[in-house]
């Protein structure tokens, strides 16, 4: 049966299908600690709310014996030129939003496994269950101190999926951890996120795809000139890993880039209407930022990278309604006029 369940996964497109045992998972306590300390930022209450879930996964599905890890590849090869010179959006961004395109066969799966007579529940990251250690249980990979999984084959760039099942099924070995006295991850961090002080811990409220997607308000004057051109995402820690000199382009077409992603300029992101921001990320994890999230960030952006030429946009969007974005469009402004030697 974990044989055929194997076969099935790859039929589907997953790169990887292991199996780790339903129990507590390895690091429950030091995600409880984590949480407690703050360091999930406005992240907190949604997870707090589901925590003991992430303790036991028998809350989740009680009787569960074994996890199901499932693997997609995402990586679409390096950014073009026309992506360089424009706003970054991190590359799980880039295309389709994933969880749609997953979640479809995992429903597949689960009618796999119920004809074998199991029960099942299953989640693309947007359930309760600390998803890395189950995959590093099962040997999708090991833990880096970036707090992503890496894999000696694909790298960093992929998504995760589980299915808890009642079925027992062989668990598979972990993979030995590799990242040594490496420390490019670290290094690379824009903001230090990635704590110095204590390795494989990430304080999201410093994060900037935290920054850029989960947060809602006002991002820290003192962190918007270490946030560069990113307006979606961050990927700084997953270029600097040199187990990506191995990753493979991905075969999914629904992650290729948009063309809203693929270099549209940054001022004139900032003249999408609501009706043109719908349409333009419409199916895309892109969503989730909002609008108005969408353009805090590029103005941001914009007082890092712009120039004059940026004033007439980012002057536009300092008279409008929306006062979340026309104070950061007033703070790019005031750095443009300044790094230009303009007079305020």
């Amino acid at each position: 049966m974990k044989a055929d369940l194997v076969a099935e996964a790859h039929r589907l497109g997953f790169a990887l299908c292991r199996v780790a045992a339903c129990i507590p998972p390895r690091h429950g306590q030091d995600f409880a600690a984590w949480l407690d300390a703050g360091m999930a930022g406005e992240m907190s209450p949604w997870l707090e709310r589901g925590k003991t879930r992430r303790l036991d996964p028998q809350e989740v599905l009680p009787g569960a014996r074994s996890v199901v890890v499932l693997a997609m590849n995402y990586w679409q090869g390096p950014r073009t030129a026309a992506q360089h010179a424009s706003g970054k959006f991190a590359r799980y961004a880039w295309g389709d939003d994933y969880h749609d395109l997953i979640e479809a066969r995992l429903r597949a799966l689960d009618d796999f496994l119920l004809t074998r007579g199991g029960r099942q529940r299953y989640y693309v990251d947007t359930g309760p269950i600390l998803e890395r250690d189950f995959a590093a249980a099962a040997g999708a990979g090991w833990q880096g101190k970036s707090t992503m999984l890496l894999h000696p084959k694909l790298g960093t760039w992929y998504f995760l999926a589980e299915l808890l099942t009642t079925l027992e099924l062989e668990p598979d070995a972990p993979v030995q951890a590799r990242c040594g006295s490496c420390t490019r991850c670290l290094d690379a961090c824009p903001t230090g996120a990635i704590r110095r002080d204590h390795p494989y811990h990430l304080d999201a409220r410093l994060c900037i795809s935290y920054l850029t997607i989960e947060h809602r308000g006002p991002i820290p004057l003192e962190l918007r000139p270490l946030m560069g051109d990113r307006i979606y995402g961050c990927d700084d820690c997953l270029d600097a890993c040199p187990w990506n000199r191995f990753a493979r382009e991905s075969r999914e077409a629904a992650f290729q880039a948009r063309p809203v992603t693929a270099g549209e300029p940054l001022r004139d992101l900032l003249a999408l209407t609501q009706a043109e921001f719908s349409a333009a990320f419409k199916g895309s994890p892109v969503k989730r930022t909002k609008r108005r999230g969408l353009l805090r960030n590029v103005c941001v952006a914009l007082g890092n990278v712009g120039t004059a030429d940026d004033l007439p946009a980012l002057e536009a969007s300092a008279a409008i309604e929306e006062e979340l974005v026309a104070e950061h469009a007033r703070w790019a402004i005031a750095r443009i006029r300044e790094r230009t030697g303009q007079t305020p």
